[in-house]
């Protein structure tokens, strides 16, 4: 039994897919066989370099410019992908915004901006996708989450609240949906080697256990792992070099 799914035939949205953890989820899930659309919302020359490394594997991807905190853009997106690649059967919910504020510092608007993008967004395209998923009775949806959902973490309580809302969603979803063949789960790493983390959240990686940044290849490879077992839904898998257990 292979522990990979086999994603040959099925096509998959990877949100906020242009570089760091979401170019590597995208690529990962070409290589399991599955047709991608990589979603950006300002990198297009980045989107598309994603496109041309997973189209020379031999599968076909499209780059599909969205804010996906936008209800009608989500839309709109969703129907150009199933217009280019066909009905959407996999999600990962990977687009975040991470703007560093202290408490005092932190605006109302920057609040509601980290809210829409990190977890209004999974709500909006989640929703987009999952007729299709409930009509054949099978999908995979990823959430990606970050250890700020339970911890201080190093961005702000802005981020916190999204990703622990990120987690809530997650098992909501699992719990209402696992009747009908689809399956949610949460990614949830720390201090992976991003431009994100390297800008100001950790400048090197002396408090992590393992003594290493993890890699965003790493993270790809706990999505896909989650993707391919079908019992498994409504969990978080953390992914931290050893920094907590919980």
């Amino acid at each position: 039994m292979s522990l990979l799914p086999d994603l040959n035939g099925r096509v998959a949205l990877v949100t906020g897919a242009s570089r760091g953890i979401g170019r590597a989820i995208a690529i990962a899930l070409a290589e399991c066989g599955a047709s991608v659309a990589v979603n950006y919302r300002e990198r297009v020359a980045d989107a598309l370099s994603v496109v041309t490394d997973i189209q020379a594997m031999g599968c076909r991807a499209v780059a599909v410019q969205a804010d996906v905190s936008v209800s009608a853009e989500v839309t709109d997106m969703v129907a150009r992908v199933t217009a280019e690649l066909g009905p959407i059967d996999v999600l990962v919910n990977n687009a975040g915004l991470a703007i560093i504020r202290g408490i005092d510092d932190l605006t109302e608007e920057e609040f509601d901006t980290t809210i829409a993008v990190n977890l209004k967004s999974a709500f909006l395209c989640t929703k987009a996708v999952l007729p299709h998923m409930r009509a054949q009775k099978w999908g995979r949806i990823v959430n990606i989450s970050s250890g700020a959902a339970r911890g201080a973490g190093g961005v702000g309580l802005h981020y916190n609240a999204s990703k622990a809302g990120m987690e809530g969603l997650t098992r909501g979803y699992a719990a209402r949906l696992v009747k009908e063949g689809i399956t949610v789960n949460a990614v949830s790493p720390s201090l992976i080697e991003t431009d994100m983390v390297r800008s100001g959240v950790a400048s090197s990686p002396a408090r992590i256990p393992l003594g290493r940044f993890g890699t965003s290849e790493e993270v790809a490879q706990a999505v896909l792992m989650v993707m391919g077992n079908g019992y498994m839904t409504g969990q978080t898998i953390q992914l931290n070099g050893g920094m907590s257990f919980l």
